[in-house]
């Protein structure tokens, strides 16, 4: 049995599983007034329009705030670090934290997006800017 159930894209947030199949990371925009949000929303919460487009970001960020989570059920083979990243652009995202123990981890530390596959599943995670702790 797989760890990673796939996700099911819809309507709403196709562009965004299509953007991490080609190793991109899209946040929705409001094609009215520019506005980024994430998580995608029908309507622009600044404006009420309901055109959007997508903005690439580029993927870098700062830790916001992060936990270290346990399954309730099974061991993880390494400790699951679970963070909220502000991105560059101004929207923040929950991905989970690689390549750095978490003893090491601090808010406000430079991160950058990578992608990594999993069960079949490509998912687009964190790591320390530059590959190592900052």
């Amino acid at each position: 049995m797989p760890n990673i159930i796939p996700p099911i894209p819809e309507a709403d947030d196709r562009y965004f599983w299509d953007g991490v199949a080609a190793e991109k990371l899209l946040l929705q925009r409001c094609a009215s007034c520019h506005t980024l949000r994430q998580p995608p929303t029908p309507m622009c919460g600044a404006c009420h329009s309901l055109d959007w487009d997508t903005q690439e970001s580029s993927g870098r960020g700062e830790i916001y705030s992060w936990i270290r989570s346990f399954h309730p059920s099974q061991p993880d083979a390494l400790p699951r670090i679970v963070v909220l990243v502000d991105l560059e652009e101004g929207v923040r995202i929950v991905s989970n934290l690689r390549d750095i123990d978490h003893t090491e981890v601090r808010n406000g530390m430079a991160v950058e997006l990578c992608f990594v596959e999993e069960d079949g599943v490509k998912l687009p995670q964190f790591r320390p800017r530059g590959g190592a702790a900052q």
